[in-house]
């Protein structure tokens, strides 16, 4: 029954919303393959494990049109974008010359939040993401991204990054379990709620803020390598999620 509800749910956001235009950063997350010399990791276009392009496709198959925003945003370009998605920003190993969220930068961001736009915050665990400027953008809606790595995955022992204690929320409507390697915990306060909770760390919070949403996650999580069961065992429902994540963002459009 909870299926049928989130499928019926999913399908009434989407189509309610088709004109959604989802805009995913590459501005702080701006790596390059070193083999092919081509912008790679978490972006719609990388077809790889690496890549976002199956998440994208669960936009698109709703009739979203998702869009790539390759500098810093500004008011006119995020005018035109009701979820704006910032993934993993660099870290100085990961980009020689990164680009930090600026303190501008937060104003904009935070502006076009009050005034009804939906942002995606996805981290990553301790080594691997840029916190400092990343928790001063995120710190403005009550979130705080802890510089470390939990769930921790031996091999391909899967079930030490399954994640079965599910709350009662849209995100988890269908799903019984996900799989979240190496995130990163939340700390919040303020207007922003835990969602997820896996022995006392958050891995998932919300936050309202203003006329806008905010919804900050740990891991980049969905990306290719692991929103399927080509290589997750059955069982793992992380294809359901993104379902339930698309249609949750689309409901909290202003």
């Amino acid at each position: 029954m909870k299926t049928l509800i989130s499928l019926l749910l999913l399908s009434t956001a989407l189509s309610s919303f088709s004109q959604v235009n989802v805009a995913l950063d590459n501005w702080y997350n701006r790596e390059t393959n070193s083999k092919t010399g081509k912008p790679y990791h978490y972006i719609w276009t990388d077809t790889e494990n690496s890549g976002f392009s199956r998440l994208g496709e669960v936009f698109v198959s709703g009739g979203a049109k998702i869009s790539t925003l390759g500098t810093a945003p500004d008011k006119k370009m995020l005018s035109d974008v009701q979820v704006y998605i910032i993934v993993d920003p660099d870290t100085l190993s990961e980009n020689p010359n990164p680009n930090y969220i600026s303190k501008s930068d937060a104003e904009v961001i935070s502006k076009w939040v009050k005034k009804g736009g939906v942002l995606l915050l996805m981290a990553n665990d301790g080594p691997n993401c840029e916190f400092t400027h990343l928790n001063m953008l995120a710190g403005k809606f009550g979130i705080h991204f802890n510089p470390v790595s939990l769930n921790l995955v031996t091999g391909k022992d899967y079930e030490m990054g399954a994640e079965t204690n599910l709350p009662e929320h849209p995100l988890f409507i269908g799903v019984k379990k996900i799989y979240m390697k190496e995130v990163s915990s939340i700390s919040t306060s303020g207007n922003a709620k835990k969602i997820l909770m896996d022995a006392g760390n958050c891995y998932i919070a919300e936050s309202k803020y203003g006329k806008g949403f905010v919804l900050a996650i740990g891991d980049p999580w969905l990306y290719n390598e692991y929103i399927d069961n080509d290589r997750l065992p059955a069982g793992f429902e992380n294809r359901k999620a993104a379902e339930n994540l698309v249609s949750y963002l689309f409901n909290h459009k202003h």
